[in-house]
């Protein structure tokens, strides 16, 4: 004779029992009835709100089994109260905390200036840290081609190119396009220069100015906006101190940027 539950289940029917989770900011999961992953941004009573990768947020009711993390079922719980630690790097992607530098990989990505540089240390320097990417500036690209040969990009070895104002027609589309070798990723934001690819209103100001030809685009800018001309260091720095997270970058660079570090760390 089959046993039962006092609630007349059958044993062999009951639900299997399922992990809760804390609902940590950052924490990322799939909600199975609509396929939405995010990270958890916010955790109130009865709700979770998860932002996916485009920014995008989504509030969800903390039902039982409710979602998906790595691929198991769990139920997201409030989590209990305690000291708030960083859940997300300058990039968007869910911190490590911990994580050590992987060594440095023999592929590199190469920026045209020092600015172009410091601009994506400070967005994805962590990210880049944990890959074991390494970011180095060119001082302009006209010599593009033979710098790549150089460095004889291969399989295990892949080069990443980030060019400004690659927009076609231009020289820098005429020199990007000479660079054939399939290891090899010549990608580019249409910005005349890094600074235009900082979003105006993080450094506080309408649009960025239209510079005359001629005229030396940093130049122009400090002058149309009034700032002090002479120092066009002083200018970055100030544009530098603007930037937070990728919030603040325009999304033509943002797109390219993650291009490259997925062709760079791509499996061989």
């Amino acid at each position: 004779m089959r046993q039962y539950s006092a609630d007349l289940t059958p044993p062999w029917k009951k639900p299997q029992s399922v992990p809760e989770v804390p609902a940590e900011p950052g924490l990322v999961v799939e909600e199975p009835g609509t396929g939405f992953c995010g990270a958890v941004i916010r955790c109130e009573a009865g709700t979770v709100t998860l932002e996916d990768r485009f920014g995008k947020h989504r509030v969800f009711p903390l039902e039982p089994r409710g979602f998906l993390l790595e691929g198991r079922v769990v139920t997201l719980v409030r989590p209990s109260s305690g000291p708030a630690r960083p859940t997300r790097t300058a990039s968007g992607s869910v911190a490590v905390p911990g994580a050590r530098a992987r060594v440095a990989r023999a592929g590199r990505i190469y920026v045209e200036g020092r600015h172009d540089a410091e601009l994506v240390e400070k967005v994805w320097g962590a990210d880049l840290r944990i890959e074991g990417v390494v970011v180095e500036y060119l001082e302009g690209v006209d010599d593009l081609p033979s710098i790549v040969d150089s460095f004889a990009p291969g399989p295990d070895a892949r080069l990443g190119v980030l060019v400004d104002h690659l927009v076609p027609g231009t020289k820098e589309w005429r020199i990007a396009q000479a660079v054939t070798s399939e290891h090899a990723l010549v990608v580019g934001h249409p910005y005349i220069d890094i600074w235009e690819a900082v979003k105006p209103a993080s450094v506080g100001i309408e649009a960025w100015p239209r510079v005359p030809r001629g005229v030396d685009w940093k130049t122009g800018v400090c002058e149309a906006l009034g700032w002090r001309v002479a120092n066009t260091g002083e200018a970055w720095r100030r544009i530098l101190d603007s930037v937070h997270s990728y919030k603040d970058l325009e999304p033509q660079l943002l797109g390219r940027v993650e291009e490259l570090i997925d062709f760079v760390t791509a499996p061989s």
